[in-house]
């Protein structure tokens, strides 16, 4: 039988949308500024060539070019004052999320309650800061290199350094006002909105290629058909849990005695999510996104690293398996599942699993299944990213399609809607409850006027 938030959430209409004010208000804030954040993808950075970076980006359009515009919402493509994104924002966070797993004085901080967040928080602020300096850097050099510079020297360099380590700490703002003053994860918007934004043109230059000839159309439907599928089969995996039950006893809380009670642990097939691709592309791109815009100049190790470890080619898809299945393990047990913490709250709330001891057992019961489950999860999360790389080098696709973008498009779908669902439930709870305050204030005012 269903339980009564479920038969809520079955109600739920666009009539229940529109009662909810706090939540259109919410809705309105996030398209604002993600309508802002748009806009400054065609904002340019000062002292670029533009027909030189057009067609260059043109060249470079179904190769680590793509990769970037789309990771930028083609602010790259324009070299547009958010050319480097959110990404170096991403990277600090994960670093640091991983250092605090390891070094101790972060895991104190960690512990420490809303002050070391805040702590956490300005340290990941910081190393923002830093790598979007370094790339920044690296990129002003690498377009200097490549010709893409009207006037080449460190006034253009300090102005490419200003403008984008600007933009990306404007964007990262904007993804803190977003998580907190509007609806679903900020950061992950901004991502999801640069994706799709790219999307249409590239589907109208896939279509177009089929048009004259270029492609046949067998393979666009054959495309067309394998991303459908792609995304089901995301859909599915990331909604796939193995639950292990847990038992609680009976207990007595001051006067009142409560029964035992079952429940169950949901374990993710995939905890980690999208950041071990996330992580994995980052690590790729950064060698390959240098020697690319150096362009002739690229020296004897880069133009080495581009030819082995450029997008399609064999060594760069087995490195990417090996650091999507290395980070999915790494970042699940030192971040997003702590076993030992795990066990140690389901000791201290009395509950245990039938047949495993509370403690250490129960940590190396919890070790075994999440240990398995990652076989699946990390193989699904290789097989989605690797699946449009192995496509577009057979089939010659004009644009870029990566499993990453899939799988960022429907984590950050799926998290913003379960999050309106939530925003709607509260809404519907606080009608509720106002309504059974007014039934009872008129039933006492009944009751006063009988005496």
């Amino acid at each position: 039988m269903a339980s009564a938030a479920e038969q809520m959430a079955a109600n739920l209409n666009w009539g229940t949308l529109g009662k909810a004010k706090e939540l259109r208000q919410r809705i309105f804030f996030t398209l604002g500024l993600l309508i802002v954040y748009r806009l400054g993808t065609f904002i340019p950075v000062p002292g670029i060539d533009g027909n030189a970076l057009r067609d260059f980006m043109d060249q470079a359009s179904s190769g680590i070019g793509g990769i970037l515009s789309m990771f930028t919402g083609g602010a790259l493509g324009r070299m547009g004052i958010f050319a480097l994104g959110i990404m170096p924002y991403i990277s600090a966070s994960i670093i640091i999320q991983l250092l605090t797993a390891m070094v101790p004085s972060l895991e104190q901080l960690k512990k420490e309650g809303e002050q070391g967040r805040k702590k956490i928080n300005q340290y990941t602020r910081y190393g923002t800061v830093a790598l979007a300096l370094l790339q920044a850097y690296g990129l002003s050099a690498s377009l200097e290199a490549g010709g893409l510079a009207n006037e080449p020297g460190w006034y253009f360099r300090a102005s490419v350094l200003i403008t984008l380590v600007g933009g990306t700490m404007f964007l990262m703002w904007l993804g803190e006002q977003i998580t907190n003053r509007g609806i679903g994860n900020g950061i992950s918007l901004i991502i999801f909105v640069g994706i799709v934004a790219e999307i249409p043109s590239a589907l109208a230059q896939f279509l177009s290629s089929g048009r004259s000839g270029a492609i046949s159309p067998l393979v666009i439907v054959t495309v067309i058909l394998m991303v459908i599928a792609v995304i089901a089969f995301v859909v599915f995996m990331e909604r796939a849990l193995r639950k292990v039950h847990v038992q609680y006893p009976r207990r007595q809380q001051g006067m009142r005695i409560y029964d035992a009670q079952s429940s169950h642990l949901p374990i993710k097939v995939n905890p980690a999510g999208v950041i071990p691709a996330i992580f994995a592309s980052s690590l790729l791109l950064l060698p390959t996104t240098i020697a690319t815009f150096s362009g002739s100049d690229t020296g004897p190790v880069m133009a080495t690293i581009l030819a082995y470890f450029g997008p399609g080619q064999p060594l760069y898809l087995l490195f990417f398996t090996f650091m999507i299945v290395f980070f999915a393990y790494f970042y699940t047990a030192n971040v997003a599942f702590k076993t030992e913490d795990v066990a140690k709250n389901l000791k201290n709330q009395n509950g245990f699993i039938p047949g495993i001891r509370p403690g250490k057992k129960t940590e190396e019961h919890l070790n075994y299944i999440v240990t398995r489950l990652l076989v699946l999860g990390s193989a699904y999360l290789a097989a989605v990213c690797l699946l449009p790389e192995i496509l577009r080098s057979q089939f010659t696709i004009p644009f870029y399609f990566g499993g990453t973008s899939v799988l960022i498009v429907v984590s950050v779908t799926m998290d913003t809607i379960q999050q309106v669902q939530s925003h709607l439930l509260a809404h519907q709870y606080e009608g509720l409850i106002e309504k059974s305050q007014l039934r009872g204030r008129k039933r006492g005012k009944k009751g006063t006027a009988r005496r």
